[in-house]
């Protein structure tokens, strides 16, 4: 489950050249930020470095020697210093948030503006909380990447150089003995790496599957009540729970290991440093300032070792989560857009030439389908489920591309159309309907700039200003997630004020009245029957009493057109229309009886 959904169980890249250069790629237009960055780490590293100089020479030459003159000198010196390297330090720390705060805004417009162009094949295939994870926690990774991983790295790394380079110049000797401390600490990090790596891809993968299993089971929460699996739920849960903190516990054990030996190093290089100091002060080979100069610098070098170890971690998570952003990246399952054939977006004559079509390869849903409709025709089209209805639409407005045959709109092949165009003279009123968190009057628009009148136009079209007149804010009032602060009836009424405001040359109604109570229902067939008369239109409904008045019917069964004509036509063959009619009006005797 957790590979389905969140693809964690399959992280084991440690560190990938082309996935850091593609991160560095968006530092590009922020030249001048990154400059600054880099400048003030620097400058506030040697800042850092130069306190415990300036330390020595504070004992050697002003304590040592009691000269209060320069003491009062060493310790204004030592004041600014520590602003200086204040100052810098917050420069640093401040643009480069700014610059990670900008990256991970144009990775998420890339990454939705990728997403938005995406063929419905490709988003059918992906399930939205993979998707919307892409675009939230994987590029989230890069806030780490750059302000924990990236910065700390360079600074950890230039403190280690800086420190090294300083002991030399204070001592050759002691410089050398902290050197040989050094190996085991390198081995003792390497190990670390090693085991941390694991632990970390273990957390993860037992993250996933709680995440996954909390997921279903909260979606599901009824179902999982009905059939009494809450001991078999608790469970299962249990386990996957502790899973997870048995591999929590193995990540801390990683860490509450090394930390310490990391420290027993750096104490025992602080008693090396310490005795073989106190010998070289007694045979006058170093000074006591340059003895406690040693023991500062041991101190800061020490420190990145445990900080690089630890953010060893996040590179991980950098990693993983950069790979998957740029696998959505590089993804391009669009529907080609090669058109350049205007159209009379007034017209609407729509014919089918031998179509062929496949959700899947081998898997045919239409099978050499043929027909036609003039522009003002109502086309009502029926069949078991499974039959192709839908793909009708689908294909027709290019959410899917035809295997073969042709679709043509007005005599021009739907392919030669832009895809802005066609989409444009073609509208569908789904029998789900999508409404935005937004106003009702934003929501008919739908970016187009109208003025009200044209939307209470389109609304009293349908019969929906009645039920948005009496809401107590009119067109203004706001609509919560999915719309949920108004009934299903009355988002049906908005989507269809929406078609009608945008006004295009073909509509199509795909079962769009089938979870409307019947009062609705009529209200709606009333007001659409003056919007459709100049449209051409495709109806497909559950209830056949709805398409009587239809001007053809077309009856698909197996993705072939089974039967074609009218209402009256269809009953009198006594074919598969009649029966499906017979069938349905049985059921709703039967209903009422």
């Amino acid at each position: 489950m957790a590979d389905t959904y969140f693809d964690t169980d399959d992280i084991t890249k440690e560190y990938d050249r082309r996935i850091v250069m593609r991160i560095l790629s968006y530092l590009k237009p922020y030249r001048v930020l990154v400059s600054i960055t880099i400048a003030s780490l620097v400058i506030s590293t040697l800042g850092e470095i130069a306190v415990p100089l300036l330390l020595q020479r504070i004992i050697d030459d002003a304590i040592l020697a009691k000269n209060n003159s320069f003491l009062a000198q060493g310790g204004i010196l030592y004041l600014v210093l520590l602003i200086f390297v204040f100052v810098f330090t917050f420069i640093q720390t401040w643009t480069s948030n700014l610059i990670t705060q900008a990256v991970m805004k144009d990775m998420r417009l890339g990454l939705f503006k990728k997403t938005i162009s995406q063929s419905t094949a490709y988003l059918s295939r992906h399930p939205v909380g993979r998707i919307v994870t892409r675009l939230t926690g994987d590029v989230q990774t890069m806030d780490e990447f750059f302000t924990t991983v990236l910065v700390a790295f360079l600074k950890d790394f230039a403190i280690m150089a800086g420190t090294i380079a300083a002991m030399f110049v204070l001592s050759v000797q002691m410089a050398g003995l902290v050197l040989l401390t050094l190996p085991p600490v390198l081995a003792v990090t390497l190990i670390s790496r090693i085991k941390a790596r694991d632990a970390f891809r273990r957390q993860r993968t037992a993250s996933s599957k709680v995440f996954a299993y909390l997921a279903e089971r909260l979606a599901g929460m009824q179902v999982v009540q009905l059939f009494r699996q809450e001991k078999k739920s608790i469970k299962e849960f249990s386990e996957s729970n502790q899973e997870l903190m048995n591999a929590n516990l193995k990540e801390m054990y990683v860490f509450a290991t090394f930390r310490p030996m990391v420290e027993w190093f750096s104490t025992l290089t602080m008693a090396v440093v310490i005795v073989a100091g106190s010998k070289m002060i007694l045979s006058l080979s170093i000074s006591l300032g340059v003895l406690i100069a040693f023991i500062s610098l041991v101190q800061m070098f020490f420190h990145p070792v445990t900080d690089i170890a630890e953010k060893y971690t996040m590179l991980q998570s950098a990693m993983a989560g950069g790979e998957k952003v740029f696998m959505l990246m590089d993804t391009n399952e669009h529907i080609p857009d090669a058109g350049k054939t205007e159209i009379n977006e007034s017209l609407g004559h729509v014919e089918f030439d031998n179509v062929h079509f496949a959700y899947k390869e081998g898997e045919k849903v239409l099978k050499g389908l043929t027909f036609s409709v003039k522009k003002g025709e109502m086309a009502a089209i029926v069949g078991y489920t499974g039959a192709g209805k839908t793909t009708i639409i689908n294909i027709l407005a290019r959410l899917w591309d035809i295997d073969s045959g042709e679709i043509r709109l007005d005599g021009i092949p739907v392919k030669d159309i832009p895809l802005a165009q066609l989409r444009r003279c073609i509208m569908p009123v789904m029998q789900d309907v999508n409404l935005f968190s937004g106003t009702i009057e934003e929501n008919i628009s739908l970016g187009l700039q109208l003025p009200q009148e044209k939307i209470i136009e389109a609304a009293k079209a349908v019969h929906a200003h009645e039920f948005i007149s009496r809401l107590p804010e009119g067109y203004n009032t706001r609509l919560s997630e999915r719309a949920a602060n108004i009934s299903t009836g009355q988002r049906q009424l908005i989507s269809f004020a929406r078609v009608i405001a945008h006004n295009p040359c073909v509509v199509i109604l795909d079962e769009a009245t089938s979870s409307i109570d019947t009062e609705t229902e009529h209200l709606i067939q009333v007001g659409m029957k003056k919007v459709l008369a100049e449209r051409t239109s495709f109806v497909i409904a559950h209830r056949l009493s709805t398409i009587k008045n239809a001007d053809k019917i077309m009856v698909l069964s197996g993705g072939r057109l089974a039967e074609k004509g009218s209402h009256e036509e269809l009953i009198s063959r006594g074919g598969l229309y009649a029966k499906l009619y017979q069938l349905q009006y049985k059921n709703e005797e039967n209903h009422e009886s």
